[in-house]
Parts: structure tokens; C-alpha cells; sequence
């Protein structure tokens, strides 16, 4: 199987594959971004890139993140996108996972992953350090690899139960399996263009990025997301589609009257029900959607005139995709009780980086979600939440031990309990509760420096305040919602 960009450009070369925020002057064809992506294939091989090899970019959305992910796959490489706003010690974490030779950054990451590893790195923009200029490097010939559908396309980091990020695998027939089931679900047209303001480290925003190859239509790619320039872009009309965030589409209602689309894809967090409701008032075709990284996007979605009659529910499960609600000995519950989700089909996950978590996270019934929901007679599948104590922060997941762990390696800081705190713009915003070490005296904002030093932004506390101990049950267990309670009740908020 060759890859997929030079079978899309040889079927319909004149099509177009990409542009920037909508715009007309900055239309790129498949003949021209496969002529692109051949270039730039050979620039990476230049610089020593083979087949099967790591290759890590570490960048926010943009149209060379797209060429620089088909020119992994025309060299047979495994794609590694890094989340560009973790700090040194985060992406040195992920990074050493997998050892990649090239890591590509932009000018915003360049001086942070430089930090975080001592490999090869090249900039798409002008060198702010000791990384090397992409295209000053010559192409160099190549020989083309031949994909078979187990191959692993692509690895991608999601939180971990345990502080540690986990590495998830996803092969050319996870990523086919499930670009066919979107768009048997959402029934997407030829001349369709889906917008893509998400980050494209995360596979909210790149799945568009294969699955528009493999549709024959357009992405536009919005360089950092700002309501403004999301309503600009909705209103170009070739635009017809866009995946969006809770948050983001509340920003972008709050900005203006969103032009008529076929459909917004709303997924990465649950959608409060009265932004549901506000959405449709204003006629926009929200398709509600619950996914995960581990099924290479969307497990359950509702066509917006679905999503109407069950505004609650996020859709049936996608073509291919079973999906079971199990209790807590895994045994299957019956309609209209909660329990566990699990999935399993073609584009599940065949696993993680690491066995362990591997073996932790599958059971006979296939995927262990961590989610707990319900179905109702019809088939619909509700979301509750999660069953552990993930964050769930403008469609980011932070994962309170990581949190944690950074927390108490401050000298002043004897205890802590993270928790997310209800939030009406965020979802969730995460919080903390320290218990002093003995005779300390921590502030909020010392202690905000050191979280910022070592988390990504979205991760650090947004809310501070202090105890002389964590309330706890009778178990003996942390009492989170007396954690919430008391982080509610402080005025030490964060900026």
C-alpha cells in the first residue's frame, strides 16, 4: 500500500487540499502538497530518517504540520506529535520513550524541546538556537516503503493514571477503520472543507489532517485558536465543517452568529446542557461527539437533527464500533444503568508503548475507557464523567498526580490534593489544597512559579488554598468533594 497522499493526488490532482483560515489566495492543490511533501521527504531522509523510525514534531496547528505528518508516511516513518505547550521536562519525558533522532519544532518550541533533548532538531522557521533551518537541507533520493494496514502510523501521549504520559499506538487500519466510519456517520460530500482550529497534537485536530486524504477534501488550518478568526473563517464559503471544543464554541457564539455549516463536530469535554441549548437556538448543527485517542477519534457521535430530539446524548456508537457498559466485576449492564465504557472494534488501539499499561487497560470485552455511561433503548450512549480523577480542562485532560507529584517536590508543601473545580468557561479548572510542611509558610504565587516551571499551562493550579490537613472519609481515603468545597469557598485564584 503506498501512502495516501500520492494516491489522492494522482486521483484528483486539482482538488484542493489545503488552505489557511478559509482564504482563497492561500489554496494549495494535492499536486501541489504532494510535490511539497516529496521535497520535504527528502529532506528528512537527508538528515537520516528511515523507514519504521521515530519521527516527533513538537508545533502548534499549521500547514507544514500537515506536509511534515504525509511526509512520515511517505518514509514510512512513525508520526510523533509532541503537545507544543509542555515544558522541558514533559517533552524530555515523551521524548525518551521513543529516542527520536529528528525532532521538528517551530520558532514558539524551539528553545524548550532544545532543552528537553539533545537530538537532532529542525526548525520550520528561522533558527533561534542550535536548531538547523528545514529547508537548508538538500533532498536526498529514497527508497518508498511499502505499508501493510498493521503498521503504526502514528503515536500520540495521553495522560496516565499514574503520573506518567502514555504513549498510544494507532495503525494505518486503526486511522482507516475509523475516517470510514466518520463519514459514513456524518455523510461527508466532495466538495466538503472542514476548519481545524484544535491543536494537532492531539487527534481531535488530526484526524482531518488523514481523513481529508482519504475523502478527497479540504482542510483549512487555523494557526492558534481566537474566536475572531474562527468566525472569519466559518463564514468563507467553502467552509462547511469545523470540530470545535465546548469552550471554543462558546467564544465563538460570544463573538458573533456562526454562518450556516453543515455540521460542528463538538467533542474533547462533555457539553454543558445550556450551551447545547444556546447552539441550537441559533441554528447551529452541533453533532455532539465522544471519542478518545485510542480510537483514533470519534467512538459515538449524533447528527445534529439527532442531537436535537436527545440533546443529552452524544449519538449511537460509529459503524464498526461495539461498545459495551460493563459494572464494576465487568459484567454487561442492562439498558439505562451505568457503568464502565467499553469499545473495541478496527480502530481501537491494538495498545500502548508499554505492556503494563497495555494489559491494564484492555480486558476481554476490548478497551477499558475509564468512563462511566449508560445507553438507552434506542441505542444512544450517554457520558457521566470519569470513573477515576481526570481534568478534564478546555478539552485537555490533566492528570491530578502529575499535578500532584510536582507540587510536593516543593520544599513547602508537606500535602497536597488536586481536584477539578466546576468552571463555567473551562469545564473544569484545576485546584489545589496544601497542607504546609512543618513550620512553612508557601504562597500562592511561589508556588505557581513552580508548577509554571515544570507543567504545561493548562495543567498548573488556577485555584490555591491552605490547611493544616486534607479532610478525609471514614476510610481514610481524601475527601474530594470537601476539597472542592473548601478550594470553592477561597478567593486564591490564579491567572
Amino acid at each position: 500500500m503506498r501512502d495516501w497522499l500520492a494516491v489522492r493526488a494522482h486521483a484528483t490532482p486539482e482538488a484542493t487540499a489545503l488552505s489557511s483560515a478559509g482564504s482563497l489566495d492561500s489554496r494549495v492543490s494535492y499536486a501541489e502538497l504532494n510535490d511539497r511533501v516529496e521535497t520535504l521527504a527528502g529532506r528528512f531522509a537527508a538528515a537520516g530518517i528511515c523507514v519504521d523510525d521515530p519521527l516527533a514534531i513538537c508545533a502548534d496547528t499549521r500547514v507544514e504540520f500537515v506536509a511534515v505528518a504525509h511526509a512520515a508516511q511517505r518514509l514510512g516513518a512513525v508520526f510523533v506529535p509532541i503537545n507544543a505547550r509542555l515544558s522541558a521536562p514533559e517533552i524530555e519525558t515523551r521524548l525518551g520513550r521513543l529516542d527520536p533522532e529528528v525532532i521538528v519544532c517551530e520558532r514558539e518550541t524551539e528553545l524548550t524541546v532544545c532543552e528537553a533533548t539533545d537530538s537532532q532538531l529542525l526548525t520550520l522557521d528561522e533558527p533561534r538556537a542550535e536548531a538547523i533551518e528545514l529547508t537548508s537541507l538538500s533532498p536526498k533520493p529514497f527508497d518508498l516503503p511499502e505499508w501493510a494496514l498493521e503498521d503504526p502510523l502514528v503515536v500520540l501521549f495521553t495522560s496516565g493514571t499514574t503520573g506518567e504520559p502514555k504513549g498510544v499506538v494507532l495503525t494505518l487500519a486503526n486511522v482507516l477503520a475509523s475516517a470510514t466510519a466518520s463519514a459514513f456517520r456524518l455523510g461527508i460530500r466532495a466538495d466538503d472543507c472542514w476548519h481545524v482550529p484544535l491543536p494537532m497534537y492531539h487527534m481531535g485536530g488530526l484526524a482531518p489532517v488523514y481523513r481529508s486524504v482519504l475523502y478527497g477534501t479540504a482542510v483549512s488550518v487555523q494557526r492558534g485558536f481566537d474566536p475572531e478568526t474562527t468566525l472569519s473563517a466559518l463564514g468563507h464559503p467553502d467552509v462547511s465543517a469545523v470540530s470545535l471544543v465546548p469552550t471554543m464554541l462558546e467564544r465563538v457564539l460570544d463573538t458573533g452568529e456562526i454562518p450556516e455549516l453543515r455540521f460542528v463536530l463538538l467533542g474533547g469535554a462533555p457539553c454543558p446542557p445550556e450551551l447545547m441549548e444556546r447552539a441550537q437556538e441559533h441554528g447551529v448543527p452541533v453533532a455532539p461527539t465522544y471519542g478518545m485517542t485510542e480510537a483514533a477519534s470519534q467512538i459515538a457521535t449524533a447528527r445534529p437533527d439527532e442531537a436535537r430530539n436527545a440533546p443529552e446524548s452524544v449519538g449511537n456508537p460509529l459503524m464498526f464500533t461495539e461498545l459495551s457498559i460493563v459494572d464494576s466485576i465487568g459484567s454487561i449492564c442492562d439498558i439505562g444503568n451505568s457503568g464502565e465504557i467499553v469499545v473495541s472494534g478496527p480502530m481501537i488501539s491494538p495498545g500502548y508503548l508499554d505492556d503494563e499499561t497495555t494489559d491494564h487497560r484492555f480486558c476481554s470485552l476490548g478497551l477499558r475507557t475509564g468512563d462511566c455511561g449508560y445507553r438507552d433503548s434506542a441505542g444512544r450512549l450517554y457520558v457521566e464523567g470519569r470513573i477515576d480523577d481526570t481534568i478534564i480542562s478546555g478539552g485537555e485532560n490533566v492528570d491530578p498526580e502529575e499535578v500532584s507529584k510536582v507540587l510536593r517536590t516543593h520544599p513547602s508543601v508537606g500535602g497536597c490534593a488536586v481536584v477539578g473545580i466546576p468552571d463555567n468557561e473551562w469545564g473544569q479548572r484545576v485546584g489545589t489544597l496544601i497542607v504546609p510542611s512543618e513550620g512553612a509558610l508557601p504562597t500562592v504565587d511561589e508556588l505557581s512559579t513552580h508548577c509554571r516551571e515544570r507543567l504545561a499551562g493548562y495543567k498548573c493550579p488556577k485555584t490555591v488554598a491552605f490547611a493544616e490537613s486534607l479532610p478525609r472519609t471514614a476510610s481514610g481515603t481524601v475527601d474530594r468533594d470537601a476539597v472542592i468545597a473548601k478550594l470553592i469557598a477561597s478567593e486564591n485564584t490564579v491567572d
